[in-house]
């Protein structure tokens, strides 16, 4: 039984199916909201855009150094919406956009207001 679990394949969804070109989107495989990022390269010396690559989780330009000035040193920004020109340059992120619901009850008291001066108020809240 752990040589199958070994040979398991991780399912995690890659949203590959959710188009590049809209900022939030869900994904008709795995259900969840997914925001597009865009990111540029840029040179942080002569401030001319790289290409940017995705390795191990992080963004890093394809080349080690810029093919301007041969700088090693490079800046990340983000972009709010992509045109057709830094699309060479660009690298998309696709992050999964968590909501954080809370859910919770609130009760009050009802008194006859005529026969007490109880003042009807907010009951606690047991978790």
């Amino acid at each position: 039984m752990f040589i199958l679990e070994f040979f398991k394949r991780n399912k995690i969804c890659s949203h590959l199916n959710v188009p590049p070109d809209v900022d939030f989107a869900y994904c008709p495989d795995c259900g969840e909201l997914v925001e597009n990022q865009w990111y540029i390269i840029r040179c942080a010396c002569c401030d001319v855009k790289l290409k940017g690559v995705i390795k191990n989780g992080e963004i890093v330009p394809e080349k080690h150094f810029c093919h301007n000035c041969g700088s090693k040193d490079y800046v990340i920004e983000r972009i709010s919406k992509i045109n057709f020109i830094d699309i060479s340059y660009a690298v998309l992120v696709k992050s999964v956009v968590k909501n954080k619901a809370y859910q919770f009850t609130q009760s009050w008291i009802e008194t006859d207001f005529r026969t007490s001066n109880y003042r009807p108020r907010l009951l606690q809240q047991f978790l």
